[in-house]
């Protein structure tokens, strides 16, 4: 098993690289304990063209400005005031594109991740969605700026070798009107047939 490079994150296709990550394993030295859990469903963000990006029309500010820095940082922000949200930033410094990690599937330290998230599913209910991860993980904000590709690092990505055998695409999860055509790029991606990815499996909208 190896930890993935810093030039894993540094291509400016940021949708390759949400494909690419499924599968891969995150490690998180979060107080004193290990947990390690495959990458099993991603979302794909690019700035500036894509409205329902942080990045939009270049827009930065305090929340944000992580989205600019170099491909491999952490961007962790809270959502409806309530849920931290892990991203993986991508490209070269300056371009805001971002991964958010959707879905994982517990590999060690399931007993913890039970613990923080306060339920005994072993499936989606447990780590499917992005505000589950964080709370399984107990990811907050003092996690924004983590460098995934350094050894000293308290959240890591590397490759153990597993291959995903089939990919879904699908729209992006939550999307409201006010994102226009952005809300229907199939930019979601997860391994069929995993029983940890989020649901809904198909979303649909109704503008």
């Amino acid at each position: 098993m190896k930890q993935l490079p810093k030039s894993f994150y540094t291509s400016d296709e940021v949708v390759s690289i949400a494909k690419a990550l499924l599968g891969k394993i995150l490690i998180s030295y979060i107080d004193g304990e290990k947990t390690m859990c495959r990458i099993i469903e991603t979302e794909a963000y690019r700035g500036p063209d894509d409205r329902a990006s942080h990045t939009y029309a270049n827009k930065i500010n305090n929340k944000n400005k992580v989205m600019y820095e170099e491909g491999g940082t952490a961007y962790v922000y809270i959502s409806y005031g309530m849920h931290h949200m892990l991203n993986v930033v991508t490209s070269t410094e300056g371009n805001g594109h971002a991964v958010l990690l959707r879905a994982v599937q517990p590999i060690e330290g399931l007993p913890r991740i039970k613990e923080n998230r306060k339920i005994d599913h072993e499936n989606y209910l447990l780590t499917g969605g992005p505000g589950k991860i964080c709370q399984a993980l107990n990811i907050d904000k003092s996690m924004n700026h983590q460098k995934f590709y350094k050894k000293d690092a308290l959240l890591q990505i590397w490759d153990d070798g597993y291959t995903v055998q089939e990919i879904s695409a699908t729209p992006r999860v939550g999307m409201s009107i006010h994102v226009k055509d952005a809300a229907h790029w199939p930019w979601r991606f997860y391994e069929k047939g995993n029983k940890w990815v989020s649901r809904p499996l198909n979303p649909k909208y109704d503008f």
